[in-house]
C-alpha cells in the first residue's frame, strides 16, 4: 500500500510535499514511534527557476520524484538547499540528482559538501553558505541562518524574506502524523503537542540548551515570521508563535505537570509490591502516577519514558538488584535520563536487594554529577516492611508537599 502524500501550495509560489511514514517503528533505530512521522519538503518557484528545500527518506525516493513532477519539470530545479543532511531529509537526493543530471547546485553548511560524499558517494555542484548570508534567486530573497546542534552541527534554517516564511528543518517539528497539513484546528494541535514534546526530548534533548540559544538568536534578528515550516509534522501558518514558545518553554524546563513518574524493574514481584504501596501513597497527594515497568510481562519504551519524565513533578525509581548491580535495563534508562533530560527534578529511589545493598553505592555513583536532586535512596531487603514505608512516606512528603 502506497503511503499518503500531500502536495499543497501553502503560499503562492511555495509548495509543501509531505509523505506520511506509518511503517517506521523505531526512529533512528532507537525511539519507538507507533504514531509515525512525516517528512516535509518544500519547493519554491521563482521567475528564474525552482529551489528545493530538503527531500524525503530514501525509502520514498520514487514517490518523491513523482510528487515533484506533479508540480514542475524537474529540470527547472536550479538549487537544492540542504538544511540538515541526516538521511531522513537527504536520502532521496541521489535519486533526484540522477533525474536532473546533476545540473542543480546544492547549497548548505560548509560541513555538508564532504558529508554528501561520505554518505552517498556523490560530488554535486555545491555552494557553501555563511551564517546570515543573504542571496537573491530570481524574484526571491533568502537569508540562511546557522542553528548548530538542532540537532546536528551543520543545521541551517532559511528565511524567505518576500514570503515571511521560516523553513526550519528539524526545529519546531514533532513526531506523529497530523490529519491536517497546517495548524488550523485546536483539537489537532492539542493532540499533536505530546508528540512534539516527545520529539524534543528524544531527538534534541541532549542539546536543549541550543534550542534556547538559537531561538534567542532568531528573536534578535527581528524577523517578521508569518509561517514556520518544519521538516516533520504540522506547518504553522495561523499561529507560528505558539510552536516557538512551546519549544522555548520546554527547552528551559519551564513546564511542570501534576504527575509523578514511576519507573521500576521487578523480576519476582518484590519491587512491584513496593511500587504499588508508593502508588497508593502518591494518590493521597492528588497527583497522577505515570508508571513504566520492566517485568516478565511488560517492557516499557524508552521514548515514552523520557518524554513523560521531562515535565513531571518528581521521579521515583524502583530498582531490583541484578548480579550485584543495577538491573541492566534500568541502568540504561537512568543513563539516558541523565543524557537526554538531566534537569533539576526531585528523585526518590527504592533499591531492593537480597544479600547485599551494594547497588545503593552504584546508584549514587551513577547519579553523581547529574542535575537530578536525590531526595533519598531507600534500600529494601526483600519484601517492603513497616520501617521502609515510614521512610518512603517521609521522602514523598518532602517531594510532593
Amino acid at each position: 500500500m502506497l503511503p499518503k502524500v500531500y502536495i499543497d501550495e501553502l503560499i503562492k509560489g511555495l509548495y509543501v510535499l509531505r509523505v506520511d511514514d506509518d511503517k517506521v517503528k523505531y526512529f533512528e533505530a532507537l525511539w519507538y514511534i507507533p504514531e509515525g512521522v512525516t517528512y516535509n519538503s518544500y519547493l519554491l518557484l521563482t521567475n528564474k527557476g525552482a529551489m528545493l528545500f530538503d527531500a524525503w527518506k530514501e525509502d520514498f525516493s520514487d514517490i518523491f520524484i513523482d510528487s515533484l513532477r506533479e508540480v514542475i519539470d524537474l529540470k527547472s530545479i536550479k538549487y537544492v538547499v540542504i538544511h540538515h543532511i541526516e538521511p531522513d531529509h537527504s536520502g532521496s537526493l541521489p535519486r533526484l540528482l540522477q533525474e536532473i543530471r546533476s545540473e542543480a547546485i546544492m547549497i548548505g553548511h560548509p560541513l555538508v559538501k564532504d558529508m554528501l560524499q561520505s554518505f552517498y558517494g556523490i560530488k554535486p555542484r555545491f555552494k557553501t553558505i555563511k551564517d546570515l548570508e543573504t542571496i537573491s534567486f530570481g524574484d526571491k530573497e533568502l537569508q540562511f541562518i546557522f542553528v548548530p546542534w538542532l540537532h546536528w552541527p551543520e543545521t541551517v534554517m532559511t528565511y524567505v524574506k518576500n514570503m515571511k516564511v521560516l523553513l526550519t528543518c528539524d526545529a519546531f517539528g514533532g513526531f506523529g502524523i497530523p490529519p491536517t497539513l497546517y495548524d488550523e484546528c485546536s483539537d489537532v494541535i492539542e493532540w499533536y503537542k505530546p508528540y512534539v514534546k516527545k520529539y524534543i526530548v528524544d531527538i534534541i534533548g541532549h542539546y536543549k540548551d541550543f534550542i534556547v540559544k538559537n531561538i534567542d538568536k532568531l528573536m534578535k534578528l527581528n524577523l517578521d515570521i508569518k509561517v514556520i515550516a518544519p521538516a516533520h509534522g504540522l506547518i504553522w501558518k495561523n499561529n507560528p508563535k505558539l510552536i516557538i514558545d512551546y519549544y522555548y518553554r520546554l527547552a528551559k524546563a519551564g513546564t511542570v505537570s501534576d504527575k509523578v513518574v514511576i519507573i521500576y524493574s521487578s523480576m519476582y514481584g518484590f519491587v512491584e509490591d513496593a511500587v504499588n504501596k508508593i502508588r497508593k501513597l502518591n494518590s493521597s497527594y492528588g497527583l497522577r502516577a505515570i508508571v513504566f515497568q520492566f517485568t516478565d510481562k511488560v517492557q516499557s519504551e524508552l521514548s515514552d519514558i523520557l518524554s513523560e519524565v521531562y515535565d513531571s513533578k518528581a521521579l521515583i525509581l524502583g530498582i531490583s538488584t541484578y548480579e550485584a548491580n543495577i538491573f541492566p535495563k534500568l541502568e540504561y534508562v537512568i543513563r539516558m535520563l541523565i543524557h537526554k533530560v538531566n534537569i533539576v527534578k526531585p528523585l526518590i529511589a527504592l533499591v531492593v536487594y537480597g544479600w547485599g545493598s551494594v547497588v545503593v553505592k552504584r546508584l549514587e555513583d551513577l547519579l553523581r554529577g547529574s542535575k537530578f536532586k536525590v531526595v533519598d535512596i531507600i534500600p529494601i531487603k526483600g519484601k517492603v516492611g513497616d520501617e521502609d514505608i515510614i521512610r518512603i512516606k517521609k521522602a514523598l512528603h518532602k517531594v510532593l508537599t
